[in-house]
């Protein structure tokens, strides 16, 4: 894709971040590429016009991401359902999805003006609960909230009894999420272009309850059952709505998807190793 309109989005609340997406703008317009930059980071630099981050993807090619995976997360949402790819620009906190570090990030965008770089492409869950409806790229999250105790989970797949799951809360997650909540709980890491859904217990009363992954055509339901208030189903830690005792929530691939810029200089297990801190050849 021949890349000539950017939008830019930014956690302004990290230091810098506004002012690094004003000298990519700045650098991007002296190589004849229009920039577009979202209200937020307009609200901090003066002379900048803003946009909504809703409408960005309509008026670019690709959008780049100044911050974190939550920030990245965010502009995921809105990028859904359009055909433009983003890219993560890291700030120096931990980042599956913010694979392209600062002082990379002319290289970086110079190879992608002259058309060289990929994309990796990244299932989305759909989640409805009683009338509500709701899209993710990491995960759906049914905890416990602010209740002293677990939760019974009642969990079908494809509408076949699965297992009722004691527990703190339950997972449902996307290869791209294998390495968020899920892989903190216990989940296994799973290559994020092989889809597929990972269901995975938070903190299960039984220890033999443990995470399975199910076709991406899968449908997921799970039956909320509690005799306290206070439970929610969380969409990527962004989106929240409270249930009670007999909500039920259901999970399937949606039929979008987002295209996310790999990095130039390194591979998907070259991030793993650097983000988790596993060793390196002997």
């Amino acid at each position: 894709m021949n890349i000539r309109r950017v939008g830019i989005i930014a956690n302004t609340g990290k230091e810098n971040a506004a002012q690094d997406s004003l000298e990519l703008g700045e650098w991007l317009s002296k190589r004849d590429v229009t920039v577009f930059f979202e209200e937020e980071i307009a609200g901090v630099l003066h002379g900048v016009e803003g946009f909504p981050a809703s409408e960005l993807p309509g008026m670019s090619d690709m959008i780049v991401v100044f911050g974190g995976d939550g920030t990245l997360l965010r502009a995921a949402r809105a990028v859904q359902g359009h055909d433009v790819p983003i890219l993560g620009i890291n700030l120096g906190a931990f980042g599956f999805m913010t694979v392209v570090n600062l002082h990379e990030m002319f290289d970086t965008m110079d190879l992608i003006l002259k058309g060289e770089y990929g994309t990796s492409k990244r299932m989305l869950l759909d989640a409805s609960v009683h009338g509500h409806h709701f899209s993710a790229l990491n995960d759906a999250v049914i905890n416990r909230g602010n209740l002293s105790r677990m939760v019974n989970l009642e969990t079908f797949v494809d509408e076949k009894y699965l297992a009722t799951f004691k527990a703190d809360g339950l997972i449902i997650s996307t290869p791209t999420g294998s390495t968020a909540y899920s892989l903190s709980t216990g989940g296994p890491i799973v290559f994020p272009e092989l889809d597929s859904m990972i269901i995975t217990p938070i903190c299960p009363h039984t220890l033999t309850n443990r995470p399975i992954v199910v076709p991406p055509e899968s449908s997921v339901r799970v039956v909320l059952f509690t005799r306290e208030e206070g439970a929610t189903v969380t969409l990527d830690g962004q989106d929240s709505l409270v249930m009670k005792s007999g909500d039920a929530v259901t999970i399937t691939k949606s039929r979008h998807s987002i295209d996310l810029v790999v990095s130039p200089n390194r591979d998907y297990m070259e991030v793993l190793r650097g983000k988790l801190g596993w060793g390196g050849m002997p």
